[in-house]
């Protein structure tokens, strides 16, 4: 066997065992658990835990006299170009969201996206805005998280026109809430109190984000639970990235027993706090330049997953009247809605998608896809020429890579010499390779370079097609309606041309009947294997035979948008490797391999 094929040989067998490693680290997603209505608990909205203007953690304060329950609380519209829903007068909270632009599938009549709801919905999801007491103030001078509001100002909440909620707690002070939304997913509240007492009072303003989970384990559906994707709590606190996954966020139990513990940062000037899930987050964002407490916590007891800040304690003299804003983030992770923010002075937004260990290549790979899309306007396309781009910038590596492996097939005749010189003697074999390749300036291990290079590009484009909001559902053409899950073709609806569906992706006949895509990848790795003739060595030739179709199994699974970047890859090396080759005074026998791998090679004596 001649070192390129020992090459070609060693960089298969690398990249099959790299893709057999990210099986086992990185399993399919499991898919969402199907919880039983008897496992669904509607909780009451006063359940929620409210700091304490000292801690971060406390128990909830109410004023139980005017509240209601919460399907008969009045209720305000939200509605702007991309969000609809409403907020609760009871406690103010914004508990019913929906996202206009995106649906929940691509079938038709799919309904839109939700992101918030209120309690006593299966999974209750909202924000809350309040005062947490200060000294000389009882739990039930501010107002609490079931508080009745008064609508003062306003009737739907909308990009030009904002709300104000106003509540006297018959006392000396009177709270409003001003609720203001932009055009796309950025809200912004104010509270104010205004002190007609005698006395000098103190509190802190708090922001709340709280989900309810189901269960006796707290489990939230719609959960991809894949080990790649981050879902839970993330935060930034003046420069660092904080990722809980809501497996770990349990660990900070609320136990009515002993002293409340939570998982706290100090945020000196800068930072936020919230949930996110695969596409969607929420998020708490104090001002720019505010001090702040930050904590993520649970209650077993209620199965409440909860995020909060607490801003310093406001000391309001006499006669006097205090406010402060706050934005809270309720929407999709697009990348240039949340860039937008992050230059109006969110601290590293954009860091809210998980971009993961490979951010250096997974983040300039997005941008790059991002604004071919821009000009193209299909992502399908998009990848093939996101595909070119990268060929272009390793083409200088690939050249040399081919130009080695053609001048290796120069020196054949050469090497079969030395080997027939040194008979059994290996060392000596060995040592004549080395010095015919120093001689003639061959490296033989560069034929194994553009292989290892795709392997990090390979595995960032599946954590960006994998993340983004971008990919999600982006159609091709044809039956590629969605590039973010796999091929939907299948020989069962006769590859698309029939109108039913195939198999489900992730059951053993998806794996059998595989799609068109996967095919022609097969395909494109058999014909680039073909521009050079197989080994000699039968078991050799027969591990090369296999590799293709090994690898089109394995990867037919895949998201149908990696699967186009595979085929264009090989397809662009294909072409790169053969005039190359030629260029360099071989010509590959393409059709002529083809031939030679369907001959079946007659046994011989040993003599």
């Amino acid at each position: 066997m001649d070192d390129q094929n020992k090459n070609l040989i060693l960089a298969t067998v690398l990249s099959f065992i790299v893709i057999l490693v990210w099986f086992v680290l990185f399993p399919p997603p499991e898919q969402p658990t199907t919880l039983e209505e008897a496992e669904i608990a509607a909780l009451e909205g006063d359940d929620v835990q409210t700091p304490s203007a000292t801690s971060t953690v406390g128990e909830a304060t109410t004023a139980a006299e005017e509240t209601l329950p919460e399907e008969q609380a009045p209720r305000v519209d939200i509605d702007t170009p991309r969000l609809k829903g409403s907020l609760s007068l009871s406690g103010g909270r914004i508990d019913e969201l929906f996202l206009k632009d995106y649906k929940v599938s691509i079938e038709k009549g799919a309904p839109i996206v939700e992101l918030l709801s209120p309690v006593g919905s299966e999974s209750a999801y909202y924000a809350i805005y309040g005062w947490a007491p200060g000294a000389g103030l009882a739990g039930a001078d501010v107002p609490g998280p079931n508080t009745l509001w008064t609508l003062e100002q306003g009737e739907v909440l909308g990009v030009d026109s904002p709300i104000t909620l106003v509540w006297d707690n018959g006392k000396g002070l009177t709270f409003r809430r001003n609720i203001s939304v932009d055009q796309d997913y950025m809200f912004t509240v104010t509270q104010s109190v205004e002190n007609a007492t005698q006395s000098e009072v103190g509190m802190a303003p708090y922001g709340i984000l709280a989900r309810h989970g189901l269960g006796e384990d707290g489990d939230l559906p719609g959960l991809k639970n894949f080990f790649i994707l981050h879902e839970g709590v993330i935060g930034m606190a003046d420069g660092t990235l904080s990722e809980v996954d809501y497996g770990d966020v349990r660990d900070f139990d609320i136990d009515p027993n002993e002293r409340a513990q939570a998982e706290v940062y100090q945020v000196k000037e800068d930072g936020w706090i919230g949930f996110t899930d695969h596409y969607w987050m929420a998020t708490l964002i104090p001002e720019p330049g505010s001090t702040f407490k930050a904590a993520a916590k649970y209650d077993s007891r209620r199965k409440i997953y909860q995020t909060e800040t607490v801003l310093p304690t406001l000391t309001v003299a006499p006669g006097e009247a205090a406010e402060v804003t706050t934005r809270l983030f309720a929407g999709a992770k697009e990348w240039e809605t949340i860039r937008k923010y992050q230059s109006e002075g969110v601290q590293k937004f954009v860091d809210s998608i998980d971009w993961g260990w490979f951010f250096f290549l997974t983040k300039p790979i997005f941008w790059l896809l991002h604004n071919i899309n821009a000009l193209i306007g299909n992502m399908g396309w998009s990848i093939i020429g996101l595909t070119l781009i990268i060929k272009a910038i390793l083409f200088p590596l690939a050249f040399k890579s081919y130009v080695s492996m053609a001048k290796m097939k120069e020196l054949q005749p050469q090497m079969e010499a030395l080997k027939e010189a040194a008979g059994d003697d290996r060392q000596k074999m060995q040592q004549g390779m080395m010095e015919l390749y120093k001689k003639e300036k061959v490296n033989p291990a560069a034929g194994c370079l553009p292989i290892l290079m795709q392997i990090p590009i390979f595995f960032s484009l599946y954590k960006v097609i994998f993340v983004t909001i971008e990919l999600r559902q982006a159609p091709w053409f044809g039956p590629f309606r969605d590039l973010s899950a796999p091929d939907p073709t299948s020989i069962m609806n006769f590859f698309g041309w029939l109108p039913w569906a195939g198999p489900e992706p992730g059951t053993l006949m998806a794996t059998i009947f595989l799609g068109i895509l996967p095919l022609l990848l097969g395909i494109s790795m058999w014909l680039q294997q073909k521009l050079n003739p197989a080994p000699t060595d039968p078991t050799q030739a027969m591990i090369f035979a296999w590799m293709p179709w090994v690898f089109m199994f394995m990867l037919g699974s895949f998201a149908s948008g990696l699967v186009v970047y595979w085929i264009a890859n090989n397809t662009i090396t294909f072409t790169q490797q053969y005039l190359i080759m030629r260029s360099q005074g071989y010509t590959p026998d393409v059709f002529g391999n083809i031939k030679s791998g369907f001959k079946r090679t007659p046994k011989t004596d040993d003599k």
